[in-house]
């Protein structure tokens, strides 16, 4: 189940039951292989990204990648995985869709910080 034991008892208390709970922790889950699906089809159907990532040495505030790929996994309300650029990757642990039809990334070591994707350099 997706919630630990602490969050359970609180929840009982409040008047759910295990059955409820189950279908809440179902529910979570499926959104979180929903979201993961859908950060996955961005980068799929794109060969170049562009970033709000800070990088060393770049004059610039937005950023040109091309990508390999973006492997994710889930597991209850955890995505992560690892992001495949040209000529380096960085794990991922975490991820949203966003309204305005980027994508953000938490992204893991060598950049430890949320980056923001788009198609458009302008819509950074």
């Amino acid at each position: 189940m997706h919630f630990d034991q602490r969050t359970q008892a609180a929840l009982r208390e409040v008047g759910l039951s295990t059955d409820d709970l189950r279908r809440a922790s179902d529910l979570v889950k499926a959104a979180t292989e929903e979201e993961a699906d859908a950060l996955t089809a961005f980068f799929e159907d794109r060969d170049t990204v562009h970033s709000d990532m800070d990088r060393a040495h770049s004059a610039s505030d937005v950023q040109e990648h091309a990508v390999s790929y973006l492997d994710l996994y889930t597991h209850a309300a955890d995505i992560r995985g690892y992001l495949r650029f040209d000529s380096w990757g960085v794990p991922v642990e975490g991820g949203r869709t966003l309204p305005d039809g980027t994508v953000e990334l938490r992204l893991g070591p060598t950049v430890n910080a949320r980056v923001r994707f788009a198609d458009d350099p302008d819509v950074l």
